[in-house]
């Protein structure tokens, strides 16, 4: 019996990490970058470059691999139904990953099996947009559950590109009818979703993990901090996080898992509104930014247990290893020789735990991130913040 080879489209810092993890397993990786400069084509063995977007470069790929996964969710839908029909296993599938892909399919779903989602409308035009608007003030004025900011207008209203935006990107927050931004993301030509705008006091992520036989684990729910528009700190578990919502929380992940079908790591993004309920926000059917943490903080981390699902191997342990975990994005700045700051943040902290990507550094891109533990989470949210800082040459001491 041989070991199973798993094919990893994408090649970005997830699809480095998921090698990692299977590294131990004695699990080979295949897999399709863009460039060899790619975060994980300078790790993995074998690699294929080539476009995601081209079905014969993908059945090429596919050859000789026992399994397909992604590190994004960006592979045309009809593509993986074409891989499918070659009696390749795709996980997760297509069927499935098009909730991620496309987010009016996916607030349409979740909405039929329902899960509690702000409001939202596919929307054609500004005029579409005002009238979404309009509603939302009507309902709030009548005693609806609304959940906006309560403007007399029903504004501002959240704008997103049904497919393509993430970090921030492919969204617009329109704070009136006569708002110039209002007509921007109409000019693609693509779909556009409008959005509540939702008043929450914080955002969580609820991460679950599902094999092909319909095992699944839950990791504790996180915060997760955003500065324009990007992760910038994530808490493991989330701080006083009434036990009860927490509850509602993962069984709500689980749920999406099984209803959609997922095999994989599911991320579930929230949020925390101030009247005291979770929302969902966005679906991630890959290892996760706000799942970081689990590198070092589980006792299997969200890659390994992503590996092993879409494998379909027993599932791993997701505890958590200490009371707190602190994951902090490393940000590019105008410091790139991050290496030099090694000495210091290791004497600081030799618990410190730092994962770089091998990306050249540019303002504002995720190059890295510092896990940090323990009982205590001032102290363990200091010590990952002054490490992200330092690295970045934020603080110089």
């Amino acid at each position: 019996m041989t070991f199973p080879v798993v094919g990893m489209i994408g090649g970005g810092q997830l699809a480095r990490m998921t090698h990692e993890a299977g590294i131990p397993l004695g699990i080979r990786f295949k897999l399709l970058s863009d460039t060899p400069q790619d975060s994980a084509a300078q790790v993995v063995n074998e690699v294929v470059i080539g476009d995601y977007r081209d079905l014969d470069t993908l059945r090429d790929f596919a050859r000789g691999c026992d399994v397909i996964t992604f590190d994004h969710e960006h592979v045309p839908t009809e593509h993986l139904r074409a891989l499918e029909a070659d009696g390749i296993p795709v996980r997760p599938g297509p069927d499935a990953l098009v909730h991620a892909q496309d987010k009016g399919v996916m607030r349409a779903r979740l909405t039929a099996i329902g899960v509690a989602c702000p409001r939202h409308r596919i929307v054609a035009g500004p005029a579409d947009v005002a009238a979404f608007a309009a509603e939302g003030a009507a309902e709030r004025t009548g005693g609806g559950a609304g959940g906006g900011s309560g403007e007399g207008d029903g504004f501002p209203v959240v704008l997103k590109t049904v497919r393509g935006g993430y970090d921030g990107k492919g969204v617009w927050v329109i704070k009136g009818a006569d708002d110039p931004a209002i007509t921007e993301p109409f000019k693609a030509g693509v779909e556009v979703l409008a959005e509540e705008k939702v008043d929450f006091v914080r955002e969580l992520a609820a991460n679950v993990v599902r094999s092909p036989h319909g095992q699944a684990v839950a990791y504790p729910v996180v915060e997760s901090r955003q500065v324009a528009g990007v992760c910038d700190t994530v808490i493991a578990p989330a701080p006083d996080l009434d036990a009860a919502l927490a509850a509602e929380a993962t069984e709500m992940a689980l749920t999406i898992a099984k209803e959609l079908g997922v095999v994989g790591h599911l991320a579930v993004e929230l949020f925390q509104t101030r009247d005291g309920r979770i929302l969902v926000n966005e679906l991630a059917m890959r290892p996760h930014n706000s799942g970081h943490w689990s590198m070092d903080g589980a006792v299997t981390s969200q890659f390994a247990n992503h590996v092993r699902a879409v494998l379909d191997l027993p599932l791993g342990d997701p505890r958590p290893r200490q009371p707190w975990t602190v994951m902090v994005n490393v940000l590019g700045g105008d410091y790139p020789d991050m290496y030099s700051a090694y000495l210091h943040c290791m004497a600081r902290d030799p618990q410190l735990k730092i994962h770089m990507y091998g990306k050249d550094v540019k303002p504002g891109r995720k190059v890295g991130h510092v896990n940090t533990y323990g009982a205590d989470l001032d102290d363990v949210l200091e010590r990952a913040t002054h490490a992200a800082h330092y690295l970045r040459g934020i603080v110089t001491e």
